[in-house]
């Protein structure tokens, strides 16, 4: 482990691991996010103009805050080198950094790792207990597999998500940025954790890889599983034309919506009947059963929204949770900093950094295990020099890779 590492992230489980984030954007590196908030030394290996990450936050339509929040999410609990590695030299530091790792995660795409001698057989040699973690946007192989995928056009595009999504005979609706980049990241997380499992019985590394593709198929997985049986949706149409009124959103009084999903039915009708103060409903022939109320979906639908406009979210929070109902509310993104349900849980933790003071937890725990304490995301090259002392470099090698331009 570095030396900079404290007594916290020494006791954590993946404490003593080396891990190389030579990836760009957001996948990758929040995979080796995860593995640093349970103790892993993670270094994060840049070019000399620092990822684009870096830059991310700048992009049109995104939030301005006067913060890298991006770079600050899912890079923070690492060091940074900043590398050319098309040089020599900056090449050979590599190297030097692969014979001690154990990790190397990377997304870059394939033809650009063959130019930069970064695919797996290229590194493979130096270092035989190796993990070496590949991220695509295509997978492995196939006519698409030099494609470089973002999660917006391959995760949620190529997959079929947006096409599942989309209301009939209207354009399609695109996601937001990275929606599928952090599931994924986790899917790689388990990847390497499972070669570090098998690394442990047979004290060899080798190669996994994920990709956005198939991640997103995996999410899709009812509808692709159906496609491959030859079944398909519907078109999905708007709200007006929902084909359960007990599978829907609903607006409260005060503006914010609820969504139920009520699969249950004739379990719950009675006891959904009496938290919405609609008794009579329970056996009004329209509604008393469950192909009736298929058969009468806008008409109850009409209640439903009239009844749902009489109360604020709160009181049928209270109302449906005390009847057993299955419901979720469809909080907006300025409800979340303060959601007590995810402040109860630990989704959001403190950083002591004055300008990122809260940030998000990885989504996973460990009995009786905490997660490091986030520290500030690294600027470009801030540990560049102290790296290379931990390789064997004397101030007038670092010296004379910085005048190379091979470190930045």
């Amino acid at each position: 482990m570095a030396d900079t590492a404290t007594s916290e992230t020494s006791a954590l489980p993946l404490a003593g691991l080396r891990v190389l984030d030579v990836a760009s954007f957001i996948a990758g590196p929040a995979a080796a996010t995860v593995m640093a908030d349970f103790g892993a030394d993670v270094i994060k290996v840049e070019p000399p103009d620092g990822d684009p990450l870096r830059r991310m936050g700048d992009g049109a339509g995104m939030p301005k805050c006067g913060v890298d929040y991006s770079w600050a999410l899912d890079n923070r609990n690492k060091r940074a080198i900043a590398l050319d590695l098309k040089s020599t030299n900056g090449r050979a530091v590599l190297d030097r950094l692969i014979v001690r790792a154990d990790v190397l995660i990377t997304n870059y795409p394939f033809p650009v790792r063959a130019r930069l001698r970064l695919r797996y057989a290229d590194v493979a040699p130096l270092n035989d207990r190796l993990i070496y973690a590949s991220l695509s946007g295509f997978g492995e192989a196939g006519p698409e597999a030099d494609q470089p995928g973002f999660d917006v056009t391959t995760y949620f595009g190529r997959s079929g998500i947006v096409d599942a999504m989309r209301v009939a005979d209207g354009p399609p609706t695109l996601s937001l940025p990275a929606q599928g980049d952090h599931p994924t990241a986790m899917t790689l997380f388990g990847a390497i954790m499972l070669a570090l499992f098998t690394r442990q019985r047979t004290g060899r590394g080798g190669q996994v890889a994920t990709n956005l593709l198939h991640n997103g198929i995996w999410s899709n997985g009812i509808f692709a599983q159906a496609a491959l049986l030859g079944a398909f949706p519907e078109p999905r149409r708007g709200r007006q034309f929902a084909k359960n009124a007990l599978a829907n959103a609903y607006c409260a009084r005060d503006g914010r919506w609820l969504s139920l999903v009520i699969v249950r039915e004739e379990r719950l009708w009675a006891g959904f009947c009496k938290a919405m103060d609609l008794p009579q409903l329970v056996d009004d022939v329209r509604f008393a059963t469950r192909d009736a109320r298929s058969r009468h979906v806008p008409a109850l639908m009409a209640v439903l929204d009239a009844q749902f406009a009489t109360r604020d979210v709160d009181d049928w929070r209270t109302r449906l949770a005390a009847a057993g109902i299955t419901f979720g509310v469809l909080p907006g993104l300025r409800d979340l900093p303060d959601d007590p349900q995810l402040l109860a849980n630990g989704t959001f933790v403190d950083t002591g950094d004055a300008d990122v003071p809260r940030t998000i937890a990885s989504p996973l725990s460990m009995a009786g295990v905490s997660q490091a304490t986030p520290r500030r995301a690294p600027v470009l090259g801030q540990h560049s020099d102290e790296v290379l002392r931990e390789i064997g470099c004397s101030d007038n090698d670092i010296a004379a890779l910085r005048s190379s331009g091979a470190v930045a």
